[in-house]
């Protein structure tokens, strides 16, 4: 793992506290770094709906659309759990280079998010 990479899992950690998270009290932070340098963070937002709950993840990406960035502009993001399946394939979308995170054992690793869902379902518009 780079310097870089841990910087930005700091980041994503110190974010983390942020978290809107009252029933299942489990905090995740997420942190994207953008091509130019930029760092653009999230936090998971829970509802009492449960299904209405946000991921970390996709409210970084969310952010990271309205302040103009847009697939291929993302470098890396660091998350402070691993990526649920629909994040996963966000990340895909979203053509991150690496995601950096903590996996199940507690250990930080960094991987492609191809490697972290085959197979990937991708929609082409121009076919």
């Amino acid at each position: 793992m780079t310097e870089s990479d841990q910087q930005l899992f700091a980041r994503a950690e110190a974010v983390a506290a942020r978290a809107y998270s009252p029933y299942s009290r489990f905090l995740v932070g997420a942190a994207v770094l953008t091509k130019d340098g930029s760092v653009v963070e999230g936090v998971n937002v829970e509802n009492a709906s449960y299904s209405l709950g946000v991921c970390a993840e996709r409210t970084a990406l969310s952010r990271a659309v309205v302040e103009g960035y847009r697939p291929g502009d993302l470098q890396a993001i660091a998350i402070t759990a691993s990526p649920c399946g629909g994040c996963r394939q966000w990340l895909i979308e979203f053509r991150v280079g690496r995601v950096v995170y903590r996996n199940n054992d507690g250990d930080v690793v960094v991987r492609s998010p191809e490697e972290l869902l085959p197979d990937t379902f991708e929609f082409d518009p121009h076919a």
